[in-house]
């Protein structure tokens, strides 16, 4: 891929003020040297894994304006009953800041909300989407914080669906980017968030008209996914996005960033310039024991595989789980869904796979009862045991 944006001036460097990234799990002699920001706090994160490329602050707790509506637009999509017509609450869109357009009366579907919020960052979509699933502001940011925790958003308080300050609202860039990757996974978040515009159906009576993405990386680098725009006075601006090249997806988050454009730019040049596709890799001798069968037990394998990346030509420090039953009965078709491959990051699940039978296993031949079946198996299961024991 050829677009390769040019990097920002000596002059803009003087005047804005550059901060050096840290880079992260990287020997200094492997990695290319971290880009210059003007982002007060920044994260770029493998988005497969969670792996962490280079951070500033990454983990402190900052406001993050209209990139709050992540979240909101997760929960909406969750809820359902997207394309129901209802009345907006009238109480809900008097909100100041940025607008989808909605006035007192107008009919709407939560689907709509969801354009609403992510391309033009409706704070009147935003209020009116929290009341159509909750009922209320209040108990949407109480669904917002429970989703959070579930996420592993451990410094992040939601206070607002919109991302109007209240107080102690905030979340870290790192929260911010495990939000990103948790929406990314929705089909509909995704091609939301990646749409340049859409034609949006609302009003008294409803009637289409088009609504524009306020995110302008969608234009400016190849592959750009998204994700949200942000500003407040107190944030500054905030831009959370996501960026697809060769096999790799890359999220990266700035927050009070005065040129987060060129920042989000040369954060992605240099995470990929270390990152290559790759497979997450699968235990050896996956099998489970198969008890009255022609055999004693059959080899697994995983449905399908996970997508990550290597950086710095480094595999990531990925754990494994099985999750199989203590044994099977015949008779089982190659195929049959019978476990879990889960791959752990940090300490996080960040995939599951089904685990299916590589082979058939047909019934031993009858004349036997199956506790007999079953003792046998026992017995030459122990006897492969000492086998084992001896050889060591």
């Amino acid at each position: 891929m050829v677009h390769r944006p040019k990097g920002i001036g000596i002059l803009l460097a003087l005047t804005m003020g550059l901060f050096m990234l840290t880079p992260v799990h990287a020997a200094a002699s492997a990695a290319p040297p971290p880009p210059e920001v003007s982002a007060q706090a920044c994260i770029l994160m493998e988005a497969g894994t969670g792996q962490v490329l280079c951070e500033k602050n990454g983990r402190e707790k900052r406001p993050m304006a209209s990139t709050t509506k992540i979240m909101t637009v997760l929960l909406t999509l969750e809820s359902g009953d997207l394309d129901r017509v209802f009345e907006v609450d009238s109480e809900a869109i008097r909100v100041e800041g940025s607008s989808m357009g909605l006035r007192e009366g107008d009919l709407v579907t939560r689907r709509a909300l969801c354009w609403g919020m992510l391309l033009p960052s409706g704070n009147d979509a935003a209020n009116a989407a929290a009341v159509s699933v909750a009922g209320s502001i209040e108990a949407f940011a109480e669904r917002m914080n429970a989703r959070a925790k579930e996420i592993g958003m451990t410094r992040t308080w939601f206070v607002t669906p919109s991302g109007l300050e209240g107080e102690g609202h905030g979340a870290s860039a790192y929260d911010m980017a495990l939000l990103a990757r948790e929406a990314l996974q929705n089909a509909d978040f995704r091609e939301m968030c990646a749409s340049p515009s859409a034609r949006v159906c609302f009003g008294a009576p409803p009637y289409e008209r088009t609504l524009y993405n306020s995110n302008k990386l969608l234009g400016m680098y190849e592959g750009v996914i998204g994700v949200k725009t942000g500003f407040t006075d107190e944030a500054g601006r905030c831009l959370v996005s996501a960026c697809e090249r060769d096999g790799v997806t890359l999220i990266c988050v700035t927050l009070n960033a005065p040129n987060d454009w060129q920042d989000h730019i040369h954060m992605y040049d240099h995470g990929f310039s270390r990152t290559r596709a790759a497979a997450l890799a699968v235990p050896d001798g996956l099998s489970c024991p198969v008890v009255g069968g022609t055999d004693d037990a059959v080899a697994l394998v995983p449905a399908e595989t996970v997508a990550s990346a290597t950086v710095d030509g480094r595999s990531p420090a990925v754990e494994t789980e099985v999750r199989v039953p203590p044994f099977l009965l015949p008779p089982l078709e190659a195929g049959t869904e019978v476990g879990t491959l889960v791959y752990r990051y940090d300490g996080r699940a960040i995939a599951a796979v089904p685990l299916v039978t590589a082979g058939a296993v047909a019934p031993a031949p009858s004349g036997a009862s199956l506790w007999e079946r079953f003792e046998r198996w026992r017995l030459r299961l122990a006897v492969r045991w000492m086998d084992s024991v001896r050889l060591m």
